[in-house]
């Protein structure tokens, strides 16, 4: 698996990455869980995923945008029942992560040309918002970027994979910020270590799965360094390790919902 969202009523839904499908959780329930799209095997069609790595719930079109990743598209599934094939809405795009934001503007990182894309529904060349300027270092360029969020004001938060970072582009900006990592890779509380799955509060607090050091790391606005909120411990499987942690979200009540790659599960933690 390589992300998860969750709905209001707290039903989980799972990019089951290798299986090439979308399965949802519902709440409570750990032993039921259904596929909602894809599970045709790997293949191009409209009934098929090819490794997808992120899904989106669309409640406004009762509707989930996945990005099909090894066909290089962003679909849409209905989630009514007897749906049997989804639908495309990007093509010819090397997609990783989705957003959406308030104004219903759909976000989507390529990490092969390492930039962020904003894209109004029906459009399919999308307006530049991070990135662009090739794969490296500096402030107007990411590399490999991931997973994303978007927050009220249209700034756009990125998992910047092999930089080790995240960062923050302001809306219109050419370059962005770093606010978490970016000390190179390592395990130190100023770094990370090919970060992955994000959440951003309303407050600007960044939480990240810091996906080679076992853990998830909040890092409150402006900090030089993050805190340790889940695992740290070592990878493992107990109840307080994980193991390459990709995805992260919350629910309305606050819980932390995890998905644990290695370990094939998704943890819920109750975060003060």
């Amino acid at each position: 698996m390589k992300s998860e969202a969750v709905d209001d009523d707290q039903t989980v839904v799972i990019a089951d990455y290798w299986n090439h499908r979308i399965i949802q959780w519902k709440n409570g329930d750990t032993t039921n869980g259904q596929v909602v799209a894809g599970d045709n095997g790997a293949g191009n069609g409209l009934n098929q995923l090819n490794q997808s790595s992120d899904v989106l719930i669309d409640k406004e079109t009762d509707s989930l945008i996945i990005c099909d990743l090894g066909n290089q598209r962003v679909v849409r599934w209905s989630r009514r029942s007897g749906t049997t094939q989804g639908e495309i809405l990007i093509g010819n795009i090397s997609c990783y992560g989705l957003a959406m934001d308030k104004q219903r503007y759909l976000y989507v990182s390529d990490y092969v040309k390492g930039e962020v894309r904003r894209y109004q529904f029906g459009e399919n060349i999308g307006t530049l918002v991070a990135g662009g300027n090739g794969a490296g270092a500096g402030l107007n360029q990411l590399n490999l970027p991931r997973h994303l969020v978007v927050d009220r004001q249209q700034d756009v938060y990125v998992s910047d994979r092999n930089n080790h970072r995240v960062m923050k582009w302001n809306k219109d900006a050419k370059e962005g910020i770093v606010i978490a990592g970016g000390q190179g890779q390592g395990n130190a509380l100023t770094q990370l270590s090919y970060p992955l799955g994000l959440f951003v509060d309303t407050l600007g607090t960044v939480y990240v799965a810091d996906y080679m050091n076992d853990r998830v790391m909040r890092w409150t606005q402006g900090a030089k360094q993050g805190t340790v909120i889940v695992g740290g411990n070592g990878v493992g499987a107990g109840a307080n390790q994980l193991s390459y942690p990709v995805g992260l979200s919350f629910d309305r009540h606050g819980n932390l919902y995890v998905a644990d790659r290695d370990n094939n599960r998704v943890h819920r933690f109750s975060i003060e």
